[in-house]
């Protein structure tokens, strides 16, 4: 057999960690040993990935696609669709990382978890998650992929709201199950409108739907493209199916992490990187993608500079950055899509964990205002969060650097207005991302310590009064309740020094830093060197025939040195504006005004769509529920019934009294019919 058709093997791990964990956890399996159990499913998932990644190294590019067909699912007349998997580069690349990336945070997720009372449980979700993101990314067709997507949804409504006690976490698990039903109704019918056109969902074998793909009409093409596009705003939560990821930081820190980095929001580039075809025969929904992405980009930048809560900073920075990766799908970009996103997990998962680092050794404060020079107490979570920092930043020659700067270059190789716009609006956004972040990092680490200040009004986040609400326990609205999952005394008297982080909290940050600061290699833009875009040269197979304009040496250089002297300068602005700052006033929201407001609003998306869906929706409903459900509909159905139990019902039953005189005179009476009946045709 072949080793690549083992494939099977990398989801079996992650469910087996889920079913054991479902039906023995809490009871057999307490804390540590079930978050030991689901970290060794998460390991071999990984191992045995890294396996075939290096099996399928030694193969020529032609026999780096297998694929493996389990079962027949659901043949319907000529329409056969079948349980099947498919491992190539461009998927294998993506298990590469969620399996890595996902491990590492099941074993910090040991720590942080620590005497939570639903431990157990937590891991059997959190194995879970990682099982059906790797089946969404090796499925063999588009319905096993669909299956997956589901999956992850699913996993995510039941990670969000984990902490279901707090109303926050329980509207926001329904907030992105909600939102993200929306997408998925797109994907539904993309399905139905390949199976109408190609009659096949395959993605591999004689005939698959990806080849056929070329052979649509440009508007069925097109209408297929923005379909799934349409899933992919949902999942990828962009512009405008966005709001859900904000809110999604209700859920323990390395449910953030995992959905940020790893999982969920990865899904959205994987789907139009494996359907890229359908794109290429459109050309009009590429254009509707690279706006759509940066456009979101742009909008989630400006919000994320007037957020105080570290964890919803690192949020919008996740739209932000997901929109670069749309951006580059949209120019047919793919690898360099790719490229940024296994780039962007690196350094994101050290940044949401070091949140979390930052939140557990505050004592469950999330306020960035009530922070500052968390350097001196937690130097371990303040060198790894500056890694990722440098990478996100764009700093050379961290990760991100690599990645985002191609994403640039090929807009402005493009070679017409419109990629020149897109690499401005790019750039402007590069430049907001470095003023954020360095705002989020001199506000936690450096500066004076703001441990024990009352929050002053004027910043985002604030209450109606300006301060940050509290809980019945004294810990801020939103914090966490991890740790001793016990008061904390945030707001009343003087707090517990920040601390450190245990070990296995912080070596997974160290390898999550190094990975941030090495990540870079696997695709650096030097094309006379033999090991220069290797990421390119191996997804080529799977994207094969997709052309890109020639990008000059010396312009590339130029390009970015540009980048790097702007974003340098607003590192610098930022770590001008906020390295005195005494008080819990932001200066920079304070100087912004009004502005700051409609920033912390969203821009009223989210009020918009309350409007929508509680004013006129609400009125709607009414209606649906009361005159058209109970009244038409309703009393229709209860009508007939009324009609059939009143009159014809209690009339037949009559004719069912018991008396045998009765039965024979019917019997009598209907014999007489039909022989009169006789006499008369006869006649």
């Amino acid at each position: 057999m072949n080793l690549l058709e083992t494939s099977w093997l990398i989801p079996a791990l992650p469910l087996l960690g889920a079913v054991t964990l479902l039906f023995f956890g809490g009871r057999f399996l307490k804390e540590p040993l079930a978050g030991m159990l689901a970290t060794a499913c998460m390991a071999g998932s990984f191992g045995w990935t890294a396996v075939l990644f290096f099996k399928m190294w030694s193969l020529d590019p032609e026999q780096r696609t297998v694929g493996k067909h389990l079962f027949d699912w659901m043949p319907a007349g000529g329409l056969k669709i079948s349980a099947s998997l498919l491992l190539d580069p461009l998927s294998i690349t993506f298990l590469l990382f969620i399996t890595g990336v996902a491990t590492l945070i099941h074993v910090y997720a040991i720590g942080y978890m620590h005497g939570d009372p639903r431990f157990s449980r937590f891991f059997c979700y959190l194995n879970l998650f990682a099982f059906s993101m790797i089946i969404l990314v090796l499925g063999g067709n588009f319905l096993v992929t669909f299956l997956g997507w589901e999956g992850v949804g699913t996993c995510s409504y039941l990670l969000i709201s984990f902490w279901f006690e707090r109303p926050s976490a329980a509207t926001a698990g329904k907030k992105a199950f909600i939102t993200n039903r929306v997408g998925d109704f797109g994907f539904m019918i993309a399905v139905f409108l390949i199976i109408s056109h190609l009659g096949t969902l395959e993605y591999w074998g004689p005939g698959n739907a990806l080849e056929g793909a070329s052979t649509l009409t440009n508007g069925a093409a097109t209408g297929i493209a923005l379909m799934l596009f349409l899933a992919c705003t949902g999942k990828s939560a962009q512009f405008p199916l966005h709001v859900w990821l904000p809110d999604a930081m209700e859920g323990p820190t390395p449910v953030s992490a995992l959905i940020h980095a790893a999982t969920m929001v990865t899904s959205g580039i994987f789907l139009i990187a494996r359907a890229h075809p359908f794109f290429e025969a459109s050309g009009q929904a590429s254009h509707v993608v690279a706006w759509v992405g940066v456009g979101t980009a742009l909008l989630a930048a400006t919000i994320a500079m007037v957020k105080n809560d570290i964890k919803r900073v690192l949020a919008y920075s996740t739209l932000s950055q997901l929109g670069y990766m749309f951006m580059a799908l949209g120019i047919h970009a793919y690898s360099t899509a790719i490229f940024h996103v296994v780039t962007h997990a690196f350094f994101k998962a050290c940044l949401f964990l070091g949140a979390g680092s930052v939140i557990h050794g505050m004592h469950d404060e999330q306020d960035m205002r009530r922070m500052g020079n968390l350097r001196k107490y937690m130097p371990i979570t303040y060198a790894t969060f500056m890694v990722a920092w440098l990478a996100i930043a764009g700093v050379p020659p961290f990760s991100g650097f690599w990645s985002k700067d191609d994403i640039l270059a090929k807009a402005w190789f493009q070679g017409t207005t419109e990629g020149k716009a897109l690499w401005a609006i790019g750039l402007l956004t590069a430049m907001l991302t470095a003023f954020y972040m360095t705002r989020q990092v001199v506000m936690v680490f450096f500066g004076h310590e703001r441990f024990d200040l009352p929050v002053i009004a004027g910043g985002s986040d604030d209450g109606p009064s300006g301060a940050r609400a509290h809980g019945a326990d004294g810990t801020s609205a939103g914090a966490e309740p991890q740790d001793d999952h016990g008061p904390t005394g945030s707001g009343h008297g003087r707090r517990k020094l920040p601390h450190e982080s245990p070990w296995i909290m912080t070596v997974p940050l160290v390898l999550l830093a190094g990975l941030s600061l090495v990540g870079g290699v696997i695709n650096l833009p030097f094309k006379d060197k033999g090991w220069g875009e290797a990421l390119t040269h191996w997804l080529e197979p799977v994207f094969e025939g997709v052309t890109h304009p020639e990008e000059k040496g010396s312009t590339l250089v130029g390009l970015a040195a540009v980048t790097v002297v702007l974003c340098a300068v607003l590192v610098g602005a930022a770590f001008a504006v906020y390295r005195h700052m005494t008080t819990t006033r932001d200066p920079f929201v304070t100087k912004l005004g009004p502005a700051a407001a409609v920033l912390d609003s969203g821009y009223g998306v989210d009020a918009a769509y309350a409007a929508l869906t509680v004013g006129a929706g609400g009125r709607a409903a009414e209606v649906l529920a009361g005159p058209v459900d109970q009244g038409s509909i309703d009393g229709a159905v209860n009508g007939i019934g009324e009609l059939l139990r009143s009159g014809l019902g209690t009339g037949g039953s009559r004719l069912q009294s018991g008396y045998v005189r009765r039965y024979a005179v019917g019997i009598l009476t209907g014999s007489v019919g039909l022989v009169v009946f006789a006499v008369i045709k006869a006649w």
